[in-house]
């Protein structure tokens, strides 16, 4: 998951790079007053967004697995604690009754 991360905002930084070199040359045009930071970061966005999706498919896959993995071993500890919970319970009140 840290993997995925790291190599999304790469790309992004690298994208950010690009473009706030193509406004500082003039190419690719400038925001309105002060707001060329702005500009230039949301542009940078908009691009390494769908070549993050595209180039990243496989570790986003990877990551995707790791996390439902995750969830499924949570899900079945939860399940564990659950039985045991009922369990103790079950024993509890079977030694209440045959004690009345």
């Amino acid at each position: 998951m840290l993997r995925y991360t790291l190599m999304r905002l790469g790309i992004f930084v690298g994208c950010l790079v690009v473009v706030w070199g193509l406004v500082h040359a003039g190419i690719a045009p400038r925001g309105l007053g002060d707001s060329n930071y702005m500009w230039v970061v949301l542009l940078a966005l908009v691009i390494s967004a769908p070549i993050s999706f595209v180039v990243l498919r496989g570790e986003r896959d990877r990551a995707s697995a790791q996390v439902v993995a995750r969830v499924d071993r949570a899900k079945a500890n939860l399940e564990q604690n659950r039985n045991q919970e009922d369990g103790a319970d079950d024993v509890a009140r079977d030694a209440q009754s045959q004690a009345s």
